[in-house]
């Protein structure tokens, strides 16, 4: 459909429909007035000839004075009979052409009687042809003409337009300091246009802005409770408590160090693209695997499951370690709560890992909606809010990683491959 492609496409397409149109109906009246005229002006002149024939050559006895390319046929006179090619055309004026033998012939009832003058006009009819062909080619040119015009024109129309564009796109436009686009256009519609674009991304900007320093802030501020909270729990441990304070007090102790990460998480999510190079490429997959194995393993076991790590590859890449660890440890706990028996399984490949569980899977219209925020599973697990997959997805997104889900009833994998710490 028309509406569908590339504006600067709609504007060639137009521009040679309209020349085309209005070229076509400017050549089509040529073609009809040439005829107008042809038949108007011969029919007028054979009415005179065949007139003076009748009126003067025939009623003397002489014969018809007409040139060599005219020749006169009567019912009324038999030495000028009417040939059977001649006998039924209409009263008036007429053409026939015959092969490449073009003849006007004017027809004429009087008295009862039929007279035709028949008028040869090859040489007329070549003229004519000449004449429409080069209309026709004229046609052909203007097209021709209008598309390179339209090419030309196009381009010009678009080029701010592009050039407008690509600067919108460009990821620095966010940045707080990029300068406006509007002084870099005329007072137009590509000017209005790029004020808008301006207005736009200045909210844009000071939204990210808020968001970036409401993250950090919180994140900060949270550092120093959950120092107190981790503090606090390493007191506990040396206390003389029963096994079920034990217990609680692990539980608050590995709360506070999930709390810890996800902190540590979100101020890294926080910094712009020039505050990144410090956290990329300090941990080996395996490493950062070990720690989180450790960590949700005697969870995985403790319900009944049963939890493997394997080494199907070997990875070399360095990586962010807050970053995988988070990705790791949110599948994980994923996969805690979504597994009521069975087994989990943490399979580590080059440069990438997968996270298998014997759970009730996922439905398939569901893969795409589950990394949304705030969505659970039907058979929804634990207290969370639906945000671990939606961080997972976000945080993939950041480091340049892909996450990738196969599910069915009893078997669910996801696999993050890695850019190898790129």
């Amino acid at each position: 459909m028309l509406s569908k492609q590339p504006f600067e496409r709609r504007i060639l397409i137009a521009f040679i429909l309209m020349t085309t149109v209005v070229s076509g109906l400017f050549s089509l009246s040529i073609v009809g007035v040439v005829h107008f005229i042809e038949e108007h002006l011969v029919s007028m002149q054979m009415e005179r000839e065949l007139s003076g024939v009748l009126l003067q050559d025939m009623k003397t006895g002489s014969a018809p004075r007409l040139d060599s390319s005219t020749r006169f046929f009567s019912s009324q006179f038999p030495e000028y009979a009417i040939p059977d090619e001649y006998q039924h055309l209409p009263e008036g004026f007429n053409e026939i052409v015959n092969g490449d033998d073009a003849f006007y012939v004017y027809v004429e009832e009087s008295n009862g009687h039929t007279h035709v003058l028949v008028q040869e006009q090859d040489e007329f009819e070549a003229r004519e042809n000449a004449l429409f062909n080069v209309v026709l080619a004229g046609f052909l040119l203007t097209v021709i003409a209008a598309w390179g015009l339209g090419l030309i024109t196009a381009s010009k129309v678009m080029a701010p337009v592009s050039r407008l564009a690509q600067q919108v796109r460009h990821r620095d436009q966010l940045h707080p300091l990029a300068p406006p686009l509007a002084p870099d256009y005329p007072n137009d519609e590509i000017g209005q246009l790029a004020a808008a674009f301006d207005s736009t991304l200045g909210q844009v900007r000071q939204s990210l802005e808020r968001e970036r320093l409401f993250t950090s802030d919180v994140s900060h501020e949270l550092r120093t409770p959950l120092m107190v909270i981790a503090t606090s729990c390493e007191l506990l441990a040396e206390a003389p408590l029963s096994p079920r304070e034990k217990e609680q007090v692990a539980r608050i102790a590995r709360a506070s160090e999930e709390m810890r990460e996800l902190v540590q998480t979100f101020l890294q999510l926080a910094r712009d693209k020039s505050n990144e190079a410090a956290f990329v490429g300090d941990r080996s997959l395996a490493a950062i695997a070990n720690e989180q194995a450790s960590r949700w393993g005697d969870l995985i076991k403790e319900k009944g499951l049963d939890f493997r790590v394997i080494e199907e590859g070997q990875d070399a890449g360095q990586y962010n370690a807050t970053f995988l660890a988070t990705v790791m440890g949110n599948l994980l706990r994923n996969a805690l709560h979504y597994t009521e028996h069975g087994e989990v399984r943490l399979i580590l490949e080059s440069g990438a890992f997968r996270i298998e569980d014997s759970g009730a899977g996922i439905p398939a219209e569901q893969h795409e909606r589950i990394f949304q925020p705030f969505v659970r599973g039907a058979q929804a697990r634990g207290e969370g809010l639906g945000l671990g997959l939606s961080l997972v997805k976000r945080i993939c997104a950041k480091q340049g990683w892909q996450v990738s889900l196969e599910s069915e009833p009893g078997h669910t994998h996801f696999r993050v491959t890695l850019n190898n710490g790129a």
